[in-house]
Formats: structure tokens, C-alpha cells, sequence
């Protein structure tokens, strides 16, 4: 009998150190279980990438769209200044030609509808 415990004792040390059946099952599950986590925080990584690349193409379409109405503002603003401009040149030239009093009735007339769109808002 003596001689059966040491050997049962040498084939429990070379089972442990080999991966026996118990423990390379339990490895198995490990790496499995491993595996379907990393196959789920992937699946959650593909997603969130999804939501950002769908948010930045969302952003660039609104960006595209304001740059465009920017344009038009600044076109339009530009004709403005332009006819801004040409009536300045010709109450310029009515001042030098010495018609002094229309000239005051134009600056009195533009007061009063400025002052008229004032109070109207």
C-alpha cells in the first residue's frame, strides 16, 4: 500500500502540472468567457463609432448650410452698401450744387422715417 500513495500523489502532481481535465475545462470557460466580452465591447465600440460618424456628417450638413446663408448675408449686404453708397455720391453732388434747402428736407425726411420705424418697433 505504501507503494500505491506515492504513485497516486506523482499522478496528482503531473495532472496539476499538466492541465488536468478540472482545470483545463475551467481555462476553456475562461477564454470563452473572455472571448464573448470582448466580442460585446467591440459590438458597443462599432456602435458608438457609428453614432459619431453619423453626428459629424449631421455637423458638416449644418456647417455647408450656414456657410451658404453667410454667403447670400454678405452678397446681399454688399448690394446694400453699393446703393448706400450711391445715394451718398448724389446727395453729395446736390450739396454742391448749392441746392442747400432740398438738401435739409432730405436730411429731415430721412429723421423723421427713421424716427417713425423707431417708435413702430
Amino acid at each position: 500500500m505504501t507503494s500505491n500513495k506515492p504513485m497516486s500523489r506523482f499522478a496528482n502532481d503531473r495532472q496539476a502540472l499538466l492541465g488536468g481535465g478540472r482545470a483545463r475545462i475551467s481555462a476553456d470557460r475562461t477564454d470563452d468567457l473572455y472571448e464573448q466580452e470582448n466580442d460585446q465591447l467591440a459590438s458597443n465600440l462599432a456602435n458608438q463609432v457609428a453614432q459619431l460618424k453619423s453626428l459629424t456628417i449631421d455637423i458638416g450638413t449644418e456647417v455647408k448650410s450656414q456657410n451658404k446663408y453667410l454667403d447670400e448675408m454678405d452678397s446681399d449686404f454688399d448690394n446694400t452698401g453699393g446703393l448706400l453708397g450711391n445715394s451718398m455720391k448724389r446727395l453729395k453732388g446736390l450739396s454742391k450744387n448749392g441746392q442747400t434747402r432740398f438738401m435739409l428736407y432730405m436730411t429731415g425726411f430721412v429723421f423723421f422715417v427713421f424716427f417713425l420705424i423707431y417708435t413702430m418697433m
